[in-house]
């Protein structure tokens, strides 16, 4: 098959893969970045980024994957904006396809993200950003002195409540059943918080508000049927993250919640030459900084990995 057989294939837009886009075109690997339908990841869904280094006045999540996709396609990279459909890494090089269409890379990065679970109320995605968030270390500075709400039970939701209280006047945790299933140092630390308050036995039923911001939910009690209004102007949902990763089962090795595991200190998958970097493979942090990091890694594992395999064909 005389087919081009690409250097680095890049799955996936985020901060994470246009850091790694930036640094192997810059290295003149010449990289071919399959963005996927939805590209840009989820700083796509992000009105204003201000805890990115950089910004002083701050940036919404939009201009700043443009920014850095501008920053890559200078350099040299190519961009296919569709999904990949099914890969084989287990002969070299890589295949890579875009349903019929067969790409073939000496190295692949992957970079596909984590999706925000949420609640799939038609009311919560109208004001998504408007009040409705999924990062309170993301949004939680722009509810200062207001009542917010925060559904879950998990230790995320217990971290995002606790954080909150940093700006927040009250913070409602909102909870389906009796109990939590978060750590018990994590529920102490957030049970002790003056200004924390449980509501058990609850779920959201719609998020209300005036057409331009959350103004409250209507909470329905999961034991006896009723509901009520309560008024808030924020609600952050802590019920996780889903990692991007169904293409790779079975392939790449995952922990229990689907996250690509990677060599520590590196991004290196259980199969060499495939590298993973942001939030697919990072269950804790989830920022736009640490991918852009882990994005930085990946090139330089990828660029110093093909060196050598190179150095052993000749």
């Amino acid at each position: 098959m005389d087919q081009k057989i690409e250097n680095v294939v890049i799955i996936g837009s985020g901060p994470a893969g246009l850091t790694s886009a930036v640094y192997t075109a810059r290295a003149r690997l010449n990289p071919l970045m399959i963005e996927g339908d939805e590209a840009g990841g989820q700083l796509m869904i992000t009105t204003e980024v201000e805890n990115y280094p950089g910004f002083e006045n701050g940036v919404t999540g939009p201009e700043l994957i443009a920014v850095m996709r501008k920053q890559a396609e200078k350099f040299g990279t190519r961009f296919i904006t569709q999904n990949v459909t099914k890969i084989d890494f287990s002969t070299w090089p890589f295949k890579v396809w875009i349903r019929d269409e067969l790409h073939q890379a000496k190295t692949v990065i992957i970079s596909t993200g984590a999706s925000a679970k949420y609640l799939g109320l038609p009311s919560e995605k109208q004001y998504m950003s408007r009040g409705v968030s999924a990062c309170a270390t993301c949004d939680g500075a722009f509810f200062r002195d207001v009542e917010v709400g925060v559904v879950g039970g998990g230790d995320t939701a217990m971290e995002e409540a606790t954080f909150l209280t940093r700006f927040a006047k009250k913070v409602y945790l909102l909870h389906r059943r009796d109990s939590f299933r978060a750590s018990k140092i994590m529920q102490d630390r957030a049970l002790k918080n003056p200004k924390i308050e449980v509501i058990w036995n609850v779920e959201v039923e719609e998020v209300k508000g005036d057409g331009k911001q959350v103004t409250g939910v209507t909470l329905k009690n999961t034991q006896n049927g009723e509901t009520r209004d309560m008024n808030i102007e924020g609600l952050f949902i802590a019920i996780g993250h889903k990692p991007n990763t169904d293409l790779f089962k079975g392939v790449l090795d995952m922990n229990e919640a689907g996250y690509l595991v990677t060599k520590p200190g590196t991004t290196y998958t259980n199969i060499p030459g495939v590298f993973a970097a942001g939030d697919v493979q990072d269950p804790n942090y989830r920022q736009a900084i640490t991918a852009a990091g882990t994005g930085c890694m990946a090139a330089i594992d990828a660029e110093r990995w093909l060196e050598v395999k190179e150095a052993e064909l000749e």
